[in-house]
């Protein structure tokens, strides 16, 4: 089922494998082309800009077949949906929600004080992001655990204004499905907003009045995933609003060797695969053997799973395939070159060779932490960097929601010593009236 590439004759020749940069170009990767959509997500951008909240239901009803009477949810329908909300549902939330919040409450930094010189100091304040819109996704899945991996971590920080954004579903009346209603309402974020796609990030980033003609205030960020529209308006509008990341379709890619249990793999390979047609399913493997009893799991198991066409078209697409290396260290630096949103190692010695990997979003060591499990009970975010940019970036944490504000508080003593640095700096770039500043607070010169 999986198309295959074969990278053991470096290994049997000797040789090393080819450079990060050239794996990177070898290696399955999903087509995302943000710049495209961009040129579709403008005029919207633009619109909503220009015409606010009419703009949106507009485009609303374009895309998403339903016109909401108003963009905010009322107060008592959100309460509602928590008191309708299945026990066993509710259960699980809570469960999410109290894991996630023993990990993001850990994140908090303190403000760190450092004395420089006698008289000198820098203190690094944390602040909290002041306003954020959170983004649920709502097209081929309802995702109540984004709702969750947003929240905690900005409750976490410290934010003091959420709204949570989710697409209107024509099937509930126009507002956003009753199970993203619960989980906002559990987290105790009153301020829901039914809108989905690049309308929604614009109107967060431009605010307006909404129809019953409340303010729609707007936010200093933007978090949480969604699709290649929702991020190609993250990116034009960044700089009037911060962002997390631009998210691409999910990933999933597993080094194992020999030892690994093939249902396990192939099941693990197709959870990620049922989110999207273009999601990505990458198996590194030293194994042929493990290769081949997992194209003839894949083949039973997407038989059998709820949503095959789905899961075969991302199983079979350009973006997934089955790696074979000749060794489990080239198996890491494959996995390092491929830099996964989400990373499972089933080898022999996991945990020891999950920790020599440096790219990943997030690790899952051994046969018993599926990416399942990230996705909603482990305490770790799922909200993750997808398409290579784990070589540089980490996933959502209460750190996202956190500006580090140098404060500096010098005396006159402790400026005067080193007055005439600065002054020397300064000329030597050119820049007289930045030592000038300085000469100033003592008569023209520093002694």
């Amino acid at each position: 089922m999986l198309r295959r590439l074969d990278l053991r004759s470096a290994a049997l020749n000797g040789d090393p494998l080819p450079r990060p940069a050239t794996l990177r170009g070898m290696l399955p990767r999903a087509e995302v082309d943000v710049d495209a959509a961009l040129a579709a997500v403008a005029p919207i951008v633009e619109s909503v800009r220009d015409r606010g909240t009419e703009a949106v239901l507009e485009v609303t009803e374009r895309f998403d077949k339903v016109r909401p009477a108003s963009v905010r949810v009322p107060a008592g329908t959100v309460t509602d949906a928590l008191r309708d909300l299945d026990p066993g549902i509710r259960a699980a939330l809570e469960t999410s929600i109290e894991r996630a919040r023993k990990v993001h409450d850990e994140q908090r930094r303190a403000d760190v004080v450092t004395q420089v010189v006698p008289g000198g100091t820098v203190t690094e304040r944390f602040v909290p992001v002041r306003r954020v819109g959170l983004y649920a996704p709502g097209g081929l899945a309802v995702y109540p655990s984004s709702v969750i991996m947003n929240v905690v971590p900005a409750q976490a920080a410290g934010v003091e204004s959420l709204v949570v954004a989710s697409p209107p579903q024509a099937e509930f009346g126009g507002l956003p499905h009753p199970t993203i209603l619960a989980a906002a309402a559990l987290l105790g974020v009153e301020e829901v907003w039914a809108v989905g796609g690049a309308q929604c990030i614009a109107l967060l980033a431009y605010g307006g009045t909404d129809t019953d003609g409340g303010e729609l205030e707007p936010v200093d960020m933007v978090t949480g995933p969604g699709n290649i529209y929702v991020t190609a308006a993250k990116r034009m509008l960044r700089g009037l609003v911060g962002i997390d990341a631009e998210a691409g379709t999910t990933e999933i890619a597993i080094l194992a060797d020999a030892g690994a249990d093939p249902r396990h793999v192939a099941a693990d390979l197709i959870s990620q695969a049922e989110h999207d047609p273009n999601a990505a399913s990458v198996l590194v493997t030293v194994s042929p053997e493990l290769a081949d009893a997992v194209d003839g799991e894949l083949e039973r198991q997407v038989a059998a799973t709820k949503h095959t066409e789905r899961v075969r078209t991302a199983l079979s697409g350009p973006q997934s395939g089955t790696i074979l290396v000749g060794s489990v260290d080239d198996g890491i630096a494959v996995v390092d070159a491929y830099a996964a949103e989400h990373l499972e190692i089933q080898t022999a010695d996991a945990r020891a060779d999950a920790a020599r990997v440096r790219n990943a979003g997030a690790i899952f060591i051994g046969p018993y932490a599926p990416v399942s499990l990230g996705d909603y009970c482990a305490g770790s975010n799922h909200v993750l960097p997808t398409g290579g940019c784990a070589r540089h970036s980490g996933g959502l944490s209460t750190a996202t929601f956190l500006r580090g504000v140098h404060v500096v508080d010098y005396t006159e003593q402790a400026l005067r010593d080193v007055a005439d640095q600065v002054v020397t700096l300064a000329n030597a770039e050119d820049l007289p009236a930045h030592g000038q500043a300085v000469t100033a607070r003592f008569g023209g010169g520093a002694r």
